[in-house]
């Protein structure tokens, strides 16, 4: 009995070894590694990418970045075939298919954007000059993909420090983006309007004569770019004519703050001739600053151009008939207006009767005896035409 019983007992301790045994080789998971290296097409190494390994049998998925050095490595892949995917920024550089994983051997895949490159053009049969020319555009490409990126950040922050009414940090900003790149005619352009708007908000006239000067060098180097590059192009965009009408409007703005009312008037008139849809707009504009500057005849033949232009702009028939009161003569106490002011006053009034000149326009009216008509064209009786 006791011998029986040991051998029972030998039996129960092979069993539990033999169970104990069998246990890590039954967890065990079959796995390989796999590993390579990413360099761009001028063969730096492409850092902080991703290299997913997909299967899309047994829908493994791994998702591996690579180092400072362009390098990755991953233990505990599971074999089997892969697609292999270069990716940058969410977007895809490369991809190789059918990458087999074994366990004895892993898989090593090296991206070289360089060579597949070369590989590319050998296929479409460029040789060494015209490979080196694609090579040279790409790399142009991707310079100047990185300023214009660069530029629209500046641009981003000098509109939020404007939005903020900070126009000083504004300028800063795009004084800097203009010297990082002074070809872009946008940059000039923006720099201008804020050089501008900054002027209107000063106190001291020298102050705002002097942003306003700077304003209007800023629009004639945006001006002069872009006319280049229309000149210069074979197909020009379809709105290129009227952006050049815009700098050259703004030009007219800037040179009227800074006390230079020709040049105003004469980008005015140049961006009348660029925009004809607009040209309403331009001469209401000569004729304000015609206005300002006594030139009587001259603001009145504007402001009929701008009615010609849009017949329902009530600012221009006001405007017309306070420089027609301008020509008014006196015959004895009372006052002679030339003919047809009363009519543009009261057009104002028929198109505006309540509007920020309704009261003017009433007291012109009345201080050349003419009568508020209650409809342009049909005047109340006993109202005297001027």
């Amino acid at each position: 009995m006791k011998k029986d019983y040991a051998i029972s007992a030998l039996l129960i301790v092979l069993t539990l070894l033999t169970a104990t045994l069998a246990t890590p080789a039954a967890a065990q998971v079959a796995s390989a590694t796999v590993q390579g290296s990413a360099k761009d097409a001028q063969g730096q190494p492409i850092a902080g990418a991703d290299v997913i390994w997909y299967d899309a049998d047994t829908g493994h998925k791994y998702d591996i970045k690579t180092n400072k050095k362009g390098e990755y490595f991953s233990l505990g892949v599971a074999s089997g075939k892969y697609t292999v995917t270069l990716m940058q920024d969410g977007k895809q550089l490369f991809q190789f298919n059918g990458v087999q994983v074994t366990l004895d051997n892993g898989a090593t895949i090296d991206f070289d954007m360089q060579k597949e490159a070369q590989k590319a053009a050998a296929g479409a049969g460029l040789t060494p000059e015209q490979l080196k020319q694609r090579e040279e555009q790409n790399a142009k490409i991707a310079k100047e993909n990185m300023t214009v990126k660069q530029l629209n950040e500046m641009l981003s922050t000098a509109k939020q420090s404007a939005d903020a009414g900070n126009y000083d940090a504004a300028i800063a900003t795009l004084t800097q983006a203009t010297q990082t790149d002074p070809t872009r005619d946008l940059l000039w352009a923006k720099l201008g309007e804020y050089e501008l708007t900054s002027a209107n908000k000063q106190t001291d006239s020298s102050e705002k004569t002097k942003r306003a000067g700077a304003a209007v060098d800023d629009y004639q180097k945006a001006i002069d770019l872009r006319q280049k590059a229309l000149d210069a192009a074979t197909q020009k965009p379809p709105d290129a004519t009227k952006v050049l009408a815009a700098y050259y409007n703004n030009l007219g703005q800037a040179a009227a703050k800074a006390g230079k009312p020709d040049d105003a008037v004469k980008a005015y008139t140049q961006a009348a001739q660029l925009d004809p849809a607009n040209v309403g707009q331009y001469y209401f504009n000569i004729g304000a600053i015609d206005t300002n500057t006594g030139k009587v005849d001259d603001a009145i033949a504007a402001f009929d151009k701008a009615i010609a232009a849009d017949p329902n702009r009530a600012d221009a028939y006001y405007w017309k008939g306070v420089n027609m009161i301008g020509k008014a003569t006196l015959k004895g106490d009372k006052m002679i207006a030339p003919e047809g002011t009363a009519e543009a006053f009261n057009k104002y009034l028929e198109l505006q009767p309540s509007g920020q000149f309704a009261d003017p326009a009433k007291q012109m009216l009345a201080s050349i005896g003419a009568a508020v008509e209650t409809q342009y064209g049909s005047k109340k009786k006993g109202s005297k035409k001027q």
